[in-house]
Order: C-alpha cells, then structure tokens, then sequence
C-alpha cells in the first residue's frame, strides 16, 4: 500500500532546510503513520538529497507529522539550479512511500 491512500502531504522550505509535512486523511490512520513514517525512514528515502539530519515533530492533535530535512535544497532557492529548488516534489516522493497495510483497511473492506 502507497503511503498517499492514507495521508495528503504539503512541503515548504526556508533556506537549505525542506519540511515535509503528512496529514493523515482519517484520524484513525494517524497511529499507524506515526509508528511506521519514522524519521529514520525518511532519512533513508532522500538519502543524497538531504546532507543533514532529519527530525520528525508529532502534532497528534492535527494527526500530523513535520519532517525538517537539513541541506536538502542544495544551498537554497537563490543559490541551487536544481529544478525543483523549493523542494515541492519532496511531498509527492514520500507519498510514494510503500507500507503494510493497516488492519483497519482491512477491516473496512477497502
């Protein structure tokens, strides 16, 4: 299961630093995100995007998570020439994200 059948996600940036952030579509999907979306995972998804660490804030009350990715934006919109220099594309290759699928899915009937 895709990691965007369960959650939406927006991106920002502010110098080299991208966030990534996902919002679960139903709060009950919300404890699986977080036990699965760790911030050791992401790390390894943008491995040789982003050089610096990356930290993950709960916000349980949005049932959401924020990613902050160090150096991911080579330098900063004014110094990168990637094409991407916000980084907004960053959203949509987490969402690309493979898990197992929830139980609750299951029980659904999804």
């Amino acid at each position: 299961m895709k990691l965007r059948q369960i959650a939406h996600s927006r991106t920002g940036d502010k110098g080299n630093v991208a966030t990534i952030s996902v919002i679960a579509f139903d709060e009950r999907d919300y404890p699986f995100i977080a036990e699965h979306v760790t911030a050791a995972l992401v790390a390894e998804r943008f491995r040789g995007i982003a050089t610096g660490p990356v930290t993950r804030y709960e916000l349980p009350t949005l049932c959401a998570l924020n990613f902050v990715m160090r150096g991911a934006l080579g330098g900063g919109v004014t110094r990168s020439l990637a094409l991407d220099a916000h980084g907004k594309g960053l959203s949509s290759a987490l969402l690309d994200l493979d898990l197992p699928e929830p139980p609750r899915l299951a029980d659904d009937g999804r």
